[in-house]
């Protein structure tokens, strides 16, 4: 999926500004990347293109599996790195989560929430479909 799409689709299922929604989906993408094990951060980033493949690619780290943080905690995260409300950040995070659902394949996306806490689904279910 390239920048445009998911932004696209993140914009679609929020009321948040194309700005907003791309500020959200690379501050998302950016929080996974510290989240992830490196396999999961580099398998995530083979999936998306150019700047959004770029954002995934970690740091080295010091342990190679995940670090996943709580649901709330990554929201306030976000929220902080936005600007945006809590609430916008939890309908953004959800909506770049959903659109990532969407884009992948069902075992590269059950991979990529496997290695989040179950409070990261309740996200995606919120966020629904286009439209909806």
């Amino acid at each position: 999926m390239d920048q445009k799409g998911l932004v696209r689709a993140v914009a679609e299922r929020t009321s948040l500004s194309r700005e907003e929604s791309a500020d959200i989906t690379r501050a998302v993408l950016e929080g996974l990347a510290g989240q992830l094990s490196e396999g999961e951060a580099r398998r995530l980033a083979t999936d998306l293109s150019g700047p959004l493949a770029e954002q995934l690619r970690a740091p080295r780290r010091r342990r190679k599996g995940a670090h996943p943080a709580g649901a709330d905690d990554f929201i306030r995260q976000v929220s902080e790195r936005t600007g945006l409300t809590d609430g916008d950040a939890r309908a953004g995070t959800g909506a770049v989560l959903a659109a990532l659902r969407e884009a992948l394949s069902e075992e590269d996306y059950r991979h990529l929430i496997g290695q989040l806490p179950a409070a990261y689904t309740a996200l995606v279910e919120a966020a629904g479909r286009p439209g909806i």
